[in-house]
């Protein structure tokens, strides 16, 4: 009877909620060795393991990469066509997936319209509110847009009615909030005109100095036979007419010899050649004139607003809309939190869950007029996370990549807790991480390895935390390493004195950097850090920048081709076999003719999704058959171009294929932990830390004398932060200066001196409140960061 009883009251468990478990068969993607792994749902799962080891293989390219494809093949042929392209990975049985939300570091777009405000839809909440609230009411919430400008216009409009024709006059006018001066961007670009041209020198004797516009070429033959001044004559001695036309005149129809031209000004050409491109894409010596001859500065009319005089006229309790954007994020929240509006009630509770967010999420130091492009990876993660923290879905999957990236310790708590928070709602969270602060809260972790590259891309260990500590794997040994503090430190050798920084929220700081030795600057998220370093540091120091700003380079670039190792190596190949260079190059006569030295065919199928296919001609070898007959000790080049930078390294070194120069820099790329990459392997494919690796590698042959790093610890494993304290060792003891902005402990404990700025983020940061050496600093303990390493080293 017990027993009859005890069944009515334990119903069986429903089919429908049996399904726990996301499977994965069979993966292979990329480095991935046909890897099987059950991860549990509604769960926190971790995913660990040495740069390379094939995390993002297994959590990007394979699990998210299936779950946005499968979503994307509901939607119609019609909708896909305006979708990304996505190939159906590597792997045999993908099982119990949910929706994928992806949160990664990708920075965003660097449109010089696009801000913080409104990527959040922050922006678009205050308009509406300021269209219905403002005083003076001036119009809808495109009036107060940055984006829309104000038209106006009249005309006769012609009608058909009761069988007549019938004109009537019609006006129409649109108010927008877009400054008419810098057209909603803010600031202005001037031009100089004396790095255009000489004015001493007529056109024929080489008067125009823009790179490429020589007399000789396409533009001598437009300017010269155009007919609006004489090219003989010089330029200063040009009437005002033939200076405008020479300078400013807009795109106009020529004839010369018979063939039609467009002609225009210096100018409009410099504006259209030059100044709608991205500055980093150009060549270094059109960058380098660019720098000469344009100037930008804020727009004076609307004082860098981007608003129109009418936008800001309209205030809400003496803030105008403007205001409102400028304001620090933390301090726009009060002020919304004390407008009590019934009339938009809704509006208001939206908008504020919205700027809390960023302040719960360590964000609160931002404005909404900060430019997005120039958030840093790890902010840019963060303010996507915003649109989710609200959210009421449950049941999907978040995938997060490495989201402590540009956290100081006292703010890891904050995420930790977010991501909590996201699980308890009823979420799988998937997290690749390499800070053990991050990896404790894991319910379940998955450790990739035992190497990178093609030494990884199996699993380790599965299991709970603490099964990761005793566990025999890379990341278990150096689960609990903790860097010691030095016992000496090195002396400076001089310093570089920085007085009255005052870019962003610095406070007029005045510091000296010591030269010489190790030196990090150290601080909160929003403290300053970046802001004294690269807006302060004066670039006459001789100084050697590697920053996060993402690697320029299309599908065809690779390790081999961004650091100049190719040079070399096809010379090397060409005197080797009596040909020309040229033939081992993919991107000139030595690529294959069917897929044009791409190793794969892009097929558009219109509205439906496009598919890549490997080149059947050279099987993605990218080279002509007859190239590949051609050997240098034993190998082709696509045997080269498929070669890790450690086998590359031994390969060079001696025998037929020692190339010295090709050895140099591939020592270099294994010293900053980038040996298990291969030397063909696509740009595009490399994570943030991995391209910032690359950057500090092609620039240690530098003359500059001081190096700065940002946060150069981003994306390495515990046991790769050793070998790249080893690697900033070496760079001092070889006479360099190096100053580093972190967050890691480790870098902290190994430092020669500290610069430790805040004490919090925006505007309660901004000066330094400590500098000396990591002891001192230990020992003095007011400081967040000063009481996080001594927790970190155990005083």
């Amino acid at each position: 009877m017990s027993k009859a009883r005890k069944s009515s009251a334990e119903p069986a468990r429903h089919v429908a909620d049996c399904h726990d478990l996301i499977r994965v068969q069979g993966a292979c993607e990329n480095n991935l060795k046909d890897v099987d792994v059950e991860l549990p749902k509604r769960r926190l799962t971790v995913f660990t393991g040495v740069s390379g080891s094939g995390k993002s293989s297994l959590v990007f390219s394979t699990i998210a990469a299936e779950s946005q494809r499968m979503i994307n093949e509901t939607y119609s042929t019609f909708i896909q066509g305006f979708m990304p392209t996505l190939a159906r990975p590597d792997v045999d049985v993908l099982d119990g997936l949910t929706t994928a939300i992806i949160v990664d570091q990708q920075r965003m777009g660097a449109d010089p319209r696009s801000t913080v405000g409104t990527v959040t839809d922050a922006n678009a909440m205050l308009r509406i509110l300021f269209s219905r609230l403002g005083k003076p009411h001036i119009g809808s919430p495109q009036a107060f847009s940055f984006n829309v400008a104000s038209i106006s216009g009249a005309g006769a409009v012609k009608m058909e009615r009761a069988g007549q024709t019938i004109k009537e006059r019609r006006e129409f006018s649109i108010t927008g909030g877009m400054c008419p001066r810098c057209e909603g961007r803010g600031s202005v670009s001037d031009i100089d005109l004396t790095q255009l041209y000489d004015d001493s020198k007529s056109l024929n004797e080489g008067a125009i100095t823009i790179p490429g516009y020589s007399m000789d070429g396409w533009y001598g033959r437009i300017y010269r036979g155009c007919g609006f001044f004489d090219p003989d004559k010089p330029i200063r001695k040009f009437t005002k007419k033939q200076l405008h036309d020479l300078v400013y005149k807009e795109p106009t129809k020529i004839k010369v010899d018979g063939v039609n031209l467009t002609y225009a000004g210096l100018v409009p050409q410099v504006q259209k050649s030059f100044l709608s491109k991205d500055r980093e894409a150009m060549q270094p010596h059109i960058r380098a004139f660019v720098d000469r001859a344009v100037t930008f500065a804020t727009c004076p009319e609307c004082d860098g607003t981007r608003l129109s005089e009418l936008a800001r006229s309209s205030k809400i309790k003496r803030i105008s809309i403007a205001d409102a954007c400028k304001m620090q994020i933390s301090d726009l929240a009060k002020w919304v939190s004390g407008l009590a509006e019934p009339s938009v009630a809704p509006l208001l509770v939206k908008l504020q869950a919205t700027l809390d967010s960023f302040v719960e999420i360590g964000l609160g130091y931002l404005s909404l007029d900060r430019p997005a492009g120039t958030l840093s990876g790890g902010e840019a993660q963060r303010v996507k996370m915003i649109r989710h923290l609200g959210s009421s879905l449950t049941d999907t999957t978040y995938v997060f990549d490495e989201p402590t990236i540009g956290l100081h310790p006292h703010d890891i708590q904050r995420m930790n807790d977010l991501l909590l928070r996201l699980r308890d709602k009823g979420n799988t969270v998937l997290v690749v991480e390499h800070k053990p602060e991050a990896i404790v809260i894991a319910d379940h972790v998955v450790d990739l390895g035992p190497g990178a590259g093609t030494a990884g891309g199996t699993i380790c260990y599965e299991g709970t935390v603490e099964g990761l500590r005793t566990s025999d794997t890379v990341t278990g040994r150096h689960f609990d390493d903790r860097a010691r503090l030095k016992d000496e430190v090195r002396t400076p050798s001089g310093k570089l004195e920085i007085r009255g920084a005052s870019k962003h929220n610095l406070k007029k700081v005045n510091v000296d950097v010591p030269l010489g030795v190790l030196c990090v600057v150290t601080g909160v998220a929003g403290s300053g850090k970046s802001s004294l370093i690269h807006g302060s540091v004066p670039a006459s120091a001789g100084v050697v920048s590697v920053d996060q700003a993402p690697v320029r380079g299309s599908r065809r670039s690779n390790p081999a081709t961004y650091t100049g190792m190719l040079e070399p190596i096809r010379k090397a190949f060409a005197k080797v076999n009596g040909v020309k260079p040229a033939l081992f190059s993919a991107n000139s006569e030595g690529a294959c003719p069917n897929c044009n030295g791409a190793g794969v065919i892009y097929t558009d199928l219109a509205i439906m999704a496009g598919v890549a296919v490997t080149c059947e001609e050279c099987e993605g070898r990218r080279f002509q058959a007859a190239v590949l007959e051609y050997h240098l000790g034993g190998k082709d080049i696509s045997e080269v171009l498929a070669m890790s930078v450690t086998e590359a390294a031994e390969f060079f070194a001696e025998g037929e294929a020692r190339t010295p120069a090709a050895h140099t820099i591939l020592g270099r790329l294994v010293d900053v932990g980038l040996g298990y990459l291969s030397l063909g392997q696509p740009l595009t494919t490399l994570s943030g830390g991995e391209q910032q690796r690359l950057k500090l590698a092609t620039h240690m042959g530098d003359k500059g004398g001081v190096y700065v790093l940002d946060e150069p610890t981003t994306g390495l494993h515990l046991a790769d932060v050793e070998q790249l304290l080893a690697l900033l060792d070496r760079l001092v003891d070889s006479g360099k200066s190096v100053i580093v902005i972190e967050h890691h402990q480790a870098v902290m404990a190994h430092a020669d001196w500290i610069i430790d700025l805040g004490p919090g983020a925006g505007h309660d940061g901004g000066e330094v409140v400590f500098e000396g050496t990591p002891a001192d600093l230990v020992a003095d303990g007011s400081t967040l960061t000063g009481k996080h390493l001594a927790a970190y080293v155990g005083a």
